[in-house]
């Protein structure tokens, strides 16, 4: 479950920090993408030499990047981009800064930016570990939805023996892992995606096309892998990064993406039709380059296969949802759609909306059903497929 995930490690200042080296192995060998930041006192323990050969990335420890330009570290869009931030090892110190709230490190204002799960790793004295302000501290950050890995029993630092070890590396990444398999509120659940555009060849080096990037099917491939879902992807010609666990098929024609689609669909949960497929196509294909020698040239064009109306009358109890892009009369259109192809629901974008539409990271959908309509704001598409696949979660509930 860890694989694909964006985990976020903070290190401070213990003689555990030396554990955290360990730790940033276990992720990156379960496939995890991890960055990490640093105290000022971590680094007496632990380098960020080591720390960023281990991860393959920069890391953090101030807000300025670049005395000379200026250019700052984004604490902001550090926080976003973790799937999960762990704090380990967590000192007295640090617990009851994060209790109090304090910004005056960039660790700290990454922690309150930051809107993921966090997971505290205390390590400490065993005298420290017991008092009552500690065990304070660790109540409220429970009560305030932090979750605390406890630390084991052992040899401790001063010589005492007692509980306060960090717990070890291994263990915590076990308890990442299993927390987001208990959080995959799709496990077992079979989501067919397709996405991108088809092209429809008028002869080797020509085609009918559109404008369609692919990023909204592979923001749901995402998001819909995140969640626990067995994934697969049929994909039109796009040059995009497949997600992590996310079975990819690539077809360039909807003749293609339509024998695909249907040779799965009898194993599939969800069907989420995002892909734009070319509605014509030449009746015929030329075998070889068409020369520009006549002043005037005609194509005659028949319609491709409605690959979504054939499927959704085949259907029995899967998820069937498409998509409408349009420019005019949006709803009436979009509703027409659903009715025509038997859908149970339709994402709806127009060409209007600024930011909407082919080539954008963004994207403004509502989300139409024969019973209701679900207006959303303009959105990153991974929020967007975050809105989508919660209507799909609610509907594998009801």
């Amino acid at each position: 479950m860890l694989s694909g995930k964006n985990v976020l490690l903070a290190i401070t200042g213990s003689i555990a920090a030396y554990k955290s080296a360990y730790l940033v192995r276990g992720f990156i060998k379960s496939g995890a993408n991890v960055k990490v930041i640093v105290t000022e006192s971590a680094l007496q323990f632990v380098t960020k030499v080591t720390l960023s050969t281990l991860s393959k990335n920069p890391v953090y420890k101030d807000f300025l990047k670049d005395e000379h330009t200026g250019e700052w570290n984004n604490h902001v869009e550090l926080g976003s981009w973790s799937d999960i931030m762990v704090i380990a090892p967590a000192t007295a110190n640090t617990l009851s800064n994060l209790v109090t709230g304090k910004a005056n490190s960039f660790f700290l204002a990454t922690f309150l930016s930051c809107n993921s799960p966090v997971f505290v790793a205390p390590a400490m004295d065993l005298d420290m570990f017991q008092n009552k302000s500690t065990k304070h501290n660790l109540d409220i950050l429970s009560k305030r939805g932090v979750k605390i890995i406890d630390p084991g029993s052992g040899e401790l630092a001063s010589g005492l023996d007692g509980k306060g070890r960090m717990e070890e590396p291994e263990q915590i990444v076990d308890v990442i892992n299993q927390y987001f398999l208990d959080q995959a509120t799709l496990k077992n659940i079979n989501i067919l995606i397709s996405a991108g555009p088809t092209y429809e060849s008028i002869d080797p080096v020509r085609f009918i096309g559109n404008y369609s990037s692919g990023k909204m099917g592979f923001a749901l491939a995402k998001e819909a892998e995140n969640r626990g879902a067995c994934v697969e992807l049929i994909s039109g010609p796009v040059s995009l990064k497949t997600p992590k666990n996310v079975k990819r098929t690539n077809i360039r024609s909807a003749l293609e993406m339509k024998k695909e689609i249907e040779d799965r669909f009898s194993t599939t949960d969800v069907l989420i039709m995002s892909a734009a497929v070319a509605d014509f196509q030449p009746t015929e294909s030329a075998i070889n380059k068409i020369k520009k020698a006549e002043a005037k040239m005609s194509i005659t064009l028949k319609k491709t296969p409605d690959i979504l109306k054939d499927l959704a009358k085949k259907k029995k109890k899967q998820i069937v949802i498409g998509f409408a892009l349009e420019t005019e009369s949006e709803k009436k259109n979009a509703y027409q759609k659903m009715k025509q192809k038997n859908l149970d629901a339709i994402v709806l974008n127009s060409l209007k909306d600024k930011g909407a539409g082919f080539g954008y990271n963004t994207n403004k959908v509502t989300i139409i059903t024969p019973l209701e309509e679900m207006n959303y704001e303009l959105k990153t598409k991974d929020l967007v497929a975050k809105d989508i696949l919660n209507f799909i979660e609610k509907c594998i509930l009801d």
